[in-house]
């Protein structure tokens, strides 16, 4: 006979409140960070109601577990503001990866370079990449000439962080935004 599947109740709180706390006995401290000592749960759970705040706890681990009486609300909203500014502060850039020939036509390649002051003003990596089909790779000197006209192309906006020698048929250029060029563009939009 099958055995059903039963799902767990979830636990999506990092602090186990009131009489979510399996410990017999618990190290207590107030809100303001006086310690009452060891008291049995319903003891400490008993303190926490009549200061009409909740029994929080916050170290696990320890030997008794140490809970805390405060307000479980705020300390949720806090933890959300603070994951919320730690989002925000974290800039996550993100590498454009753009592929050309060496014998890319004129203006194809001036999409392409139109394409990458776009990433770039936006504060992304670029990368080109360039491969050579079988025969090709006598002509990866026209290749280093073609990522050379890229390069100056790119100078104002762009310096080049990595250049890749010939590798499994393929050379790669890694162009990143200079310290100004993205955060100036942004300022003149604002405008």
């Amino acid at each position: 006979m099958r055995q059903r599947y039963r799902e767990r109740p979830r636990d999506n709180d990092k602090h186990r409140i009131n009489e979510a706390i399996d410990a017999a006995e618990v190290r207590v401290v107030t809100e303001d960070g006086e310690q009452l000592g060891v008291l049995p749960l319903a003891d400490a759970i008993a303190k926490a109601e009549e200061s009409g705040l909740d029994l929080v706890e916050v170290a696990a681990g320890a030997t008794p577990p140490v809970c805390r009486i405060l307000d479980y609300g705020k300390l949720k909203y806090k933890e959300q503001k603070k994951a919320a500014e730690t989002r925000k502060r974290s800039s996550t850039t993100q590498v454009k990866e753009l592929r050309i020939r060496y014998r890319t036509d004129t203006h194809d390649l001036n999409t392409k370079l139109r394409k990458a002051r776009k990433f770039l003003e936006s504060g992304d990596r670029v990368r080109f990449q360039m491969r050579f089909r079988g025969r090709e790779v006598v002509y990866r000197d026209l290749g280093v000439e073609t990522f050379d006209q890229v390069a100056e192309e790119l100078s104002d906006i762009a310096s080049v962080e990595d250049r890749s020698p010939l590798l499994n048929n393929r050379m790669m250029i890694t162009f990143v935004p200079k310290a100004g060029s993205a955060k100036s563009s942004e300022s003149e939009s604002a405008e």
